[in-house]
């Protein structure tokens, strides 16, 4: 099956990654952990519409793509919940009213600061319909990483992770810094693709490519639910309580 980037490479890129020898098979580890990066109703907007009627509401929004991916996510984390896998999720945090931790975002958007939404939904809030149970971990973020500023290097160690299976939005800003920093610590990374959504097609397309070439394998979902049921039940059961959890039909 045709990868989702090939479209938009030259010869000339494909004969040099794979001449370079880009694009080897990273592998799983055995104490995976799930990672979903800012699926909320600011990047996702508040109901299934296309993205350029849901920009007008919420700028940041992903749109159809976002939506397509949801179930998806639904399915990674059935498989997760049932084998007690440990799932974080990461979101953005409420600013300060005068905007000062913003930082640099005020800079690159001409509607930055304009976060109305739609009445009733708060921006930084995760999707309903895959809503983190009690026992699963929320970050709040101000930077792209779900690393950088947030105590989730500390939580993974603590845990013995050795693989982090990641998806969210948006592919080319938080997934992708997300990625690289997890390949930085030297965790094994893989990205789930169907659970994985940008606004822009072309950046989707060609970061999924680049750091399946050199930080992470992109996956299917299929494939990590494959994985997930072979792994080991009851691997952290002893240190957080799964009582919570009830598998997704």
């Amino acid at each position: 099956m045709m990868k989702v980037w090939e479209p938009f490479l030259t010869d000339r890129d494909q004969m040099v990654f794979g001449s370079a020898g880009y694009n080897a098979r990273g592998g799983f580890g055995n104490r995976p952990a799930v990672l979903i990066v800012d699926v909320n109703y600011a990047f996702c907007g508040h109901k299934n519409e296309p993205i350029l009627d849901s920009i007008t509401t919420w700028r940041n929004s992903c749109g159809e793509d976002a939506w397509d991916a949801i179930p998806y996510i639904q399915s990674l984390l059935s498989a997760a919940r049932e084998q007690h896998i440990p799932v974080f999720y990461t979101t953005g945090k409420d600013r300060r009213e005068d905007g000062f931790d913003a930082g640099g975002w005020n800079r690159k958007n001409t509607r930055a600061g304009q976060e109305h939404g739609a009445s009733g939904y708060r921006g930084n809030q995760i999707v309903q319909e895959i809503a983190p149970l009690e026992s699963e971990i929320v970050i709040e973020k101000l930077k792209p990483s779900a690393f950088f500023g947030t105590p989730l290097t500390g939580y993974l160690v603590d845990l013995g992770i050795d693989t982090l299976l990641i998806c969210g939005t948006t592919t080319s800003g938080c997934v992708r810094a997300s990625v690289v920093d997890a390949f930085s610590y030297n965790f094994k990374v893989s990205i789930i693709e169907e659970c994985t959504f940008d606004r822009g097609q072309a950046s989707h397309a060609i970061n999924l490519f680049d750091m399946n070439a050199k930080y992470a394998d992109v996956v299917s979902t299929a494939e990590v639910v494959n994985y997930l049921k072979q792994t080991q039940k009851g691997l952290y059961d002893h240190r957080i309580d799964f009582s919570d959890v009830t598998v997704m039909v």
